[in-house]
């Protein structure tokens, strides 16, 4: 449903805008209490902001992880779905959390793709049809303090191959 929406979407308003405010509307990641406040016009930034509440207390006064965690867990993926474009498919395949001292404010995540990684990673597509990458992000307190570190395997493969590959899963 998302998809659809956005490629409708895509005919009256630029794709950052819909990333940024299909986020913050969806009900799941609402549900993380984190919002997208910056998205860059080409997909390849995006910060989040992680406001300490009622919500996302746990026991001991400071952030839960799980909050840190499902704030940070579909922003990676998506972002590389919508760089990457159709003839790609991207999946979130593991997840790494350090959590460094306790989230007691508003902490901060950035979520960067380099034109030159975005490059390299579609000329090893042409070679290898499939790759895992992974990225580490950090999670940080206005203080610029490591509140929380992530690093996310993603699958990456090309979809004439994926498909051919699941067929071949599936006939078996």
């Amino acid at each position: 449903m998302y998809k659809v929406v956005s490629q409708f979407l895509t005919r009256f308003v630029k794709p950052a805008t819909i990333y940024k405010y299909g986020f913050n509307w969806s009900p799941m990641y609402r549900r993380t209490t984190a919002r997208l406040t910056e998205v860059s016009d080409d997909l390849h930034y995006v910060k989040i902001r992680l406001k300490l509440n009622y919500k996302n207390r746990n026991y001991a006064g400071s952030m839960f992880g799980g909050s840190m965690l499902s704030a940070t867990d579909p922003i990676y993926m998506i972002q590389l779905i919508q760089i990457l474009g159709d003839d790609y498919v991207v999946w979130d395949k593991a997840v790494t959390a350090k959590y460094k001292r306790p989230g007691k404010s508003t902490i901060y995540g950035e979520f960067v793709f380099t034109n030159e990684e975005i490059e390299a990673l579609k000329n090893q597509l042409k070679t290898e049809q499939q790759v895992d990458i992974i990225k580490t992000m950090q999670l940080v307190n206005t203080k610029a303090e490591v509140i929380a570190e992530f690093s996310k395997t993603l699958y990456i493969a090309q979809k004439t191959y994926y498909k051919k590959k699941l067929a071949l899963r599936l006939s078996k």
